[in-house]
């Protein structure tokens, strides 16, 4: 419709006529979501900012948007021209939004957001910051919906089951453990708000949210029922079934609001309040029991059961035959000029489609070549579409969802002959990489802790990278979950046996090129001893690794050993998939440094 100049000063004008000096966008619809349907892209709105992280604040003169070091680059281009100021959240002299609005308002101002797309922690931020200075706070505000012409609808796209053979465990078992953990906490009541929590505790997918298998619902867990609300034409008949046989009663997704209203006084109510939104929290009547806790099911459903396992281990072999398939079709087409950075991820997506029990891509591949692969979560598209040339890094990161498991690997190889900074820039990647996926820990390890590992080599070279080195994955579910990370920062979870986690190290030099190897690790238990139990990773990915790019003479014996041994795993798990022509060529691929 409008500019994003034109649609803030309808919004301004909005905020005026009642009294409202503040306004706040974020990035989130009412569940949390880090990816939302178009419905809930508020913040892409009234911004044009694409990227799934932001805050938008808009003053009646000042606008800013705040976003973390992924999206620098990008925001600063999607911003061009628009009025709102680009925050870069994380730097040392980058001020916190909140503490941005509080510096220019006065006592008597009035902020407002919508609470339904806000969680109870966040709101509790704003409330915390501001009662000290006089400022009142309206979390009923929903200024954008009256502007928004052509908002596109909540999704009303059919749900499907994962079966059980992929699961591990039924809802039924899954509903029993969530309920042993209730009792331990004393909740008689336990509210999921989060999409992949209810996915996976119903073994149900959807297509609600791109790339994201899951639909929008809330589910209420009591020691003696369950209530799934969701829009019901979502619910086929044998799934309804199904769901009447497992005694889960089904409510329209709207009711939620009045069912907590008016849920059982004096209960022991059990949410999360980092995925639980603050409107629901402000309905909760005064007389129930509210224990907020670190979410149940995110905890569960970290830890990957046997059956879980073995189907990424089957998933991988899948998306390794894909990658190999994809980096011989680039190798053979790059040098005609016939690639492109959205040709080339458009293939790589056929390739996956060839496998069975291939569902869809887990996320947009980034498909970065030179200085495009320098911006972490580079989006190509048509207008920002470059030709492949023999002379610089691509970067290619994706992943695939297959019913036993979700991918997501990144592979960055030189389409020509790299000089000796990249090689040495690969290189040192690679050595962080490889020091992590082979590190032994005790357990009790949180992600903070191993971070450094990945880091060192590169800060041994005065070098750095802005994002965090790994994120928890799903099964058939997001791609991006927790509880765990390995960052910078503690988020307070120790690893544990099951967890699978991204090890993604990388380099980005602005305006040359970037780097990033990505492979999935899953953790197992490695030794007992006097000093307690010891944990481990397995490196899932199945993918070879640029040689061409490493500079030998930088790695250490062992570094070679571990290169050497991963790339006969990749030959000998991939190769019987492979055709003649193919197997020779992984071969030349995978062959020993020496």
């Amino acid at each position: 419709m409008s500019t994003t100049a034109e649609k803030i000063f309808l919004l301004r004008t909005k905020m005026l006529n009642l009294g409202i000096d503040a306004f706040i966008v974020p990035s989130s619809d009412p569940h949390m979501s880090e990816y939302t349907a178009a419905h809930w892209k508020k913040r892409e709105f009234i911004s044009g900012f694409t990227g799934s992280a932001g805050t938008v604040v808009v003053l009646i003169d000042e606008a800013g948007l705040w976003t973390d070091s992924r999206y620098y680059l990008q925001a600063e281009k999607e911003l061009t021209d628009s009025g709102i100021d680009l925050f870069k959240a994380g730097e040392a002299d980058t001020p916190d939004y909140v503490d941005w609005i509080a510096e220019r308002l006065n006592p008597g101002s009035k902020i407002a957001f919508e609470g339904e797309v806000f969680s109870i922690d966040d709101a509790r931020k704003l409330s915390k910051k501001y009662k000290h200075y006089g400022i009142t706070l309206d979390p009923h505000q929903t200024l954008l919906d009256d502007i928004w012409e052509g908002r596109p609808p909540i999704p009303e796209n059919t749900i499907f089951v994962h079966e059980t053979k992929y699961a591990g465990l039924s809802r039924r078992e899954k509903i029993e453990n969530i309920r042993k953990k209730m009792r331990q906490q004393d909740g008689s009541h336990y509210l999921i708000t989060a999409l992949d929590e209810i996915a996976w505790t119903l073994n149900l997918r959807g297509n609600d949210v791109p790339f994201n298998p899951v639909f929008h619902a809330y589910l209420i867990i009591s020691l003696d029922a369950v209530y799934l609300f969701i829009d019901t034409h979502k619910i086929t008949a044998p799934i309804g079934k199904e769901l009447a046989e497992d005694d889960i009663s089904v409510q329209l997704y709207s009711d939620i609001f009045e069912w907590v209203k008016e849920m059982p006084l004096e209960s022991g109510l059990l949410f999360d309040p980092a995925t639980t939104n603050a409107r629901i929290f402000s309905l909760i009547p005064k007389e129930v029991i509210k224990i907020e806790k670190p979410s149940i099911v995110k905890d569960l459903k970290g830890l990957k059961n046997k059956t879980e396992q073995d189907g990424f281990r089957n998933a991988m072999v899948k998306d390794g035959v894909a990658m190999v398939k994809f980096l011989y079709w680039l190798e053979k087409n790059v040098p005609n000029g016939s690639v492109t950075e959205l040709s080339a991820s458009k293939q790589l997506k056929k390739f996956r489609a060839e496998n069975e029990n291939f569902v869809g891509e887990s996320f947009g591949a980034i498909s970065g070549f030179g200085a495009h692969g320098a911006i972490v979560h580079y989006s190509v598209s048509e207008e920002t579409d470059i030709k492949l040339t023999p002379d610089n890094f691509y970067l290619i990161d994706s992943g695939g969802q297959y019913q036993e498991g979700t991918t997501d690997i990144t592979r960055t190889v030189h389409l020509g002959a790299p000089n000796e900074q990249q090689k040495s820039d690969f290189t040192m990647v690679l050595k962080g990489n490889i020091a992590l996926g082979t590190t032994c820990f005790p357990a009790g390890t949180r992600g903070v802790h191993l971070d450094i590992l990945a880091r060192k080599p590169l800060w041994s070279k005065g070098l750095n990278y802005g994002h965090g080195t790994g994120h928890g994955v799903g099964c058939f579910l997001n791609v991006h979950e927790g509880p765990q990370s390995i960052r910078p920062n503690d988020n307070g979870v120790a690893f544990e046996k099951g967890m699978i986690t991204s090890n993604e190290p990388g380099l980005y030099r602005t305006g040359q090129y970037g780097i990033r190897i990505e492979n999935l690790l899953l953790t197992l238990e490695s030794d007992h001893s006097e000093f307690g139990e010891f944990l481990k990773f397995e490196t899932l990915t199945l993918c070879p690794i640029d040689l061409k790019s490493i500079a030998s003479s930088l790695l250490t014996h062992e570094e070679k050993l571990w290169i050497n041994s991963y790339h006969k795993n990749v030959y000998d798990k991939i190769s019987p998939y492979l055709d003649e022509e193919l197997q020779v060529w992984l071969k030349e691929q995978t062959k020993e440094i020496k």
